[in-house]
């Protein structure tokens, strides 16, 4: 069995859409992503998109994906 990659049009709208987010990088099983207004993160809609955890501390936002992270970083930047 394999793990189904994270999806990443709906972590984009987690993350409180495009407009929202100032910067994604991935890191190792991660996403670290900067946001303007953290309220507007919806931490079980990343969940529902694939995440298998999300830690958010001020603007900061990670999202671990596992080992797809520098993938759905990827798609990420071509739907931003």
């Amino acid at each position: 069995m394999t793990v189904a990659q994270p999806r990443a049009d709906a972590i984009l709208d987690a993350l409180g859409g495009v407009a929202n987010v100032d910067e994604i990088d991935p890191c190792t099983t991660r996403l670290r992503s900067i946001v303007k207004d953290p309220s507007l993160v919806d931490p079980a809609l990343l969940r529902a998109a694939g995440a298998f955890g999300v830690m958010i501390s001020g603007r900061v936002v990670q999202v671990v994906v596992g080992p797809h992270a520098d993938t759905v970083a990827t798609d990420l930047a071509d739907l931003m």
